[in-house]
């Protein structure tokens, strides 16, 4: 087991928004977070990065026990230099190049010299095909080209989990298969992944477990062949069949 988050609870005005929720990764899992929107997915995986501060929950990461509501700023930042966070929009420094972008979190985060974090760098915008683009800006890229500087960026730190809030939810239709193209590349070389997405032929065909919520708790939970295959809940059925529906 590389992670286990138990019983997350978390509120905004009052509202529950998480009411309790449980989930086991272990390590090469790629785990997809569906459901419909406002369920709480979102506001669960930034929990787990403390991006959001649990009202109440445990996390256990690689063998170690924290409170999701009371770790300390040196604990949070112990997970963080094992994880990544790939945002729905971005967040590239508009100001900076495709290779500044890449390289600030290793030099400014980790002290490491301009040449080695460039050759990192280099290195993972080859994986994801952003090598031509290195004294681009963000402003000159497509929105699939950004999301994919996004994910080097995520993985020049090496991390042991990335997760994925909606990567291609920003997108225009034409530019999804270039980011998902990339996290399935990612997929089969083992990288653990949680992935927030409602991309359904990602989750059924590259995922090998769902996590499908709705109203801040989990509905069902399994297998992704299980889940899509034969769903145990009436309101999992329902939602599999609606979106069977949109697509004819």
């Amino acid at each position: 087991m590389m992670l286990q988050a138990t019983n997350v609870h978390k509120q905004f005005d009052g509202q529950d928004v998480l009411k309790g929720i449980d989930l086991t990764v272990n390590k090469g899992d790629v785990v997809a977070i569906l459901g419909p929107s406002g369920s709480g997915k979102t506001t669960f995986l930034r929990c787990l990065n403390f991006l959001e501060r649990a009202d109440r929950g445990e996390l256990i990461f690689d063998g170690e026990r924290f409170d999701l509501h009371a770790a300390t700023r040196q604990e949070i930042a112990r997970i963080r230099k094992k994880t990544a966070f790939v945002f729905q929009n971005y967040n590239l420094f508009l100001n900076k190049t495709v290779l500044q972008n890449v390289t600030l979190g290793l030099t400014v985060g980790n002290g490491m010299k301009k040449q080695q974090a460039n050759e990192i760098a280099v290195r993972a915008l080859e994986k994801v095909g952003m090598a031509g683009k290195l004294s681009s800006y963000p402003s000159q890229l497509s929105g699939g080209q950004q999301q994919r500087v996004a994910i080097a960026r995520g993985l020049v730190s090496n991390p042991e989990i990335i997760y994925f809030d909606e990567p291609t939810s920003a997108l225009d239709p034409e530019l999804i298969g270039e980011v998902l193209s990339v996290m399935r590349q990612l997929a089969q070389e083992g990288m653990t992944m949680l992935v927030v997405t409602h991309e359904m032929d990602f989750a059924r065909n590259v995922s090998n477990k769902v996590l499908f919520m709705e109203g801040g708790n989990v509905i069902e939970s399994g297998s992704s062949k299980a889940f899509f295959e034969h769903p145990t809940q009436e309101r999992s059925q329902e939602f599999i069949r609606t979106i069977l529906e949109a697509r004819k």
